[in-house]
């Protein structure tokens, strides 16, 4: 009895997922590891045979055909509710005294630690699955880690790009994003009324109250051009006092127009700041880009810069839509 307790003792050790068998196929101990996968299922005095189901070699019903297959690999797999797929291997015991089977799960290690929990402790210290399940651990630290820098990566080259693109004053579009922006248009054909924005009297605000209240004026500005455009619209600053809207779809005179008017208003209303009032006001020049004739985004600047020269030679405050071909029409509104 000593002699069988040191055994266990020595198996419990050595190959803690065992169980061992007497000379009727009853499991007369079993090792830490395969009492835990057990759960709450009693092993010791069940029969083998109906703990596992001996998937590979076939026909095996009785522990003389398991004695039988001796050192063989078994393929096994655990009864309901589980019914997970385990290798094992079977030594007889001298003297006739029965076999010791020992299990693994194999390749499905990494299922099983999920499923019953198992930790380092729970195999042979000299084990490879505890060398393989350090390396999963580490490699699934490291793609977290790898996911994580990614994420912040491709964030920084997000807001990298969001910066590049946009006026740092006034939260607007630049320069850059609008020659982004107004070549892809043209070169697709989609119509849209170019809208070029100039402040008047903005210099004298700048020369007698500072800076910081040009910068309020602009800001002030970029709101107003913000409320009277759409989501799919773009609003850039291009310039000190300079400003570009792009309406896509919009290219009839008299929605361009109503737009340019309220802008316009908007802009003349005073500006407070510091206790004192900022007075500026817009003269706007309009292009249109119908989608079916050849342009370029050159020459639409151009017209707009035209039309917007125009307005200023009309005594500001006032917008003008470009005309190719000037229409018989008395109107302040038409170039």
């Amino acid at each position: 009895m000593t002699c069988q307790r040191t055994l266990f003792a020595l198996l419990d050790v050595l190959c803690p997922m065992h169980v061992v068998l007497n000379t009727s196929g009853h499991v007369s101990h079993a090792g830490p590891t395969a009492v835990k996968i057990a759960g709450d299922r009693p092993l010791v005095g069940e029969r083998f045979l109906e703990l596992f189901e001996l998937l590979r070699p076939r026909a095996v019903t009785s522990m003389a055909q398991l004695l039988q297959v001796a050192g063989v690999k078994l393929h096994l797999r655990t009864r309901e509710p589980t019914q997970s797929g385990i290798k094992g291997v079977l030594v007889p015991l001298p003297d006739g005294g029965g076999a010791v089977v020992n299990l693994s799960f194999g390749i499905s290690i990494l299922d099983a630690v999920r499923d019953y929990a198992l930790t380092s402790a729970d195999f042979a210290a000299t084990d490879l699955t505890i060398e393989m399940l350090y390396l999963v651990e580490a490699k699934s630290a490291a793609m977290a880690a790898s996911r994580k820098l990614n994420q912040r990566l491709q964030g920084a080259m997000i807001a990298a790009e969001e910066q590049a693109f946009t006026d740092t004053l006034t939260g607007l579009k630049n320069r850059r994003a609008l020659d982004h922006i107004l070549p892809r248009l043209v070169q697709e054909r989609r119509a849209f009324g170019l809208m070029h924005l100039d402040l008047d009297f903005f210099k004298a605000v700048n020369d007698t109250m500072g800076h910081p209240a040009g910068d309020h004026v602009l800001q002030r500005v970029a709101r107003v051009l913000v409320e009277s455009s759409r989501d799919d619209d773009c609003v850039a600053r291009v310039g000190g006092d300079e400003f570009v809207l792009v309406f896509r779809g919009i290219t009839d005179d008299e929605t361009l127009g109503r737009i340019a008017q309220r802008i316009i208003s908007e802009v003349e209303k005073p500006i407070a700041f510091q206790e004192q009032t900022c007075k500026v006001s817009a003269s706007v020049g309009i292009a249109v880009f119908p989608g079916d004739v050849e342009a370029t985004v050159d020459q639409l600047m151009a017209d707009a810069d035209r039309a917007l020269y125009a307005s200023k030679h009309k005594g500001r405050a006032t917008y003008t839509i470009f005309a190719p071909c000037p229409r018989q029409k008395d109107s302040p509104d038409v170039l």
